[in-house]
């Protein structure tokens, strides 16, 4: 369930408290009984969870190719030279 912020016009006081999706917001203060207002927070940003994550596990085959000194990638030079070496051998 989310956690939400309120906030006391009257009194000013802070608090939070975990209602679900579907709850009423809160509309009184625990401390002076005046009105509340929800706070809109920042958030938590990412949370990963898990055993890892991989270069492999957001990108396709051919980005995650590593690139040669002049812009191609590494299978392309091995299947250029190769085309070389059999050019040359004729």
């Amino acid at each position: 369930m989310p956690l939400y912020e309120y906030r006391c016009r009257s009194c000013g006081e802070r608090f939070e408290i975990s209602q679900a999706f579907t709850d009423d917001p809160i509309t009184t203060c625990h401390v002076c009984g005046g009105t509340v207002k929800r706070v809109v927070g920042r958030g938590t940003g990412v949370i990963f969870k898990g055993s890892g994550f991989y270069v492999t596990d957001t990108r396709s085959a051919n980005s995650a190719a590593p690139k040669a000194s002049n812009g191609t990638s590494s299978a392309e030079s091995k299947s250029e030279a190769a085309e070389k070496a059999g050019a040359s051998g004729d």
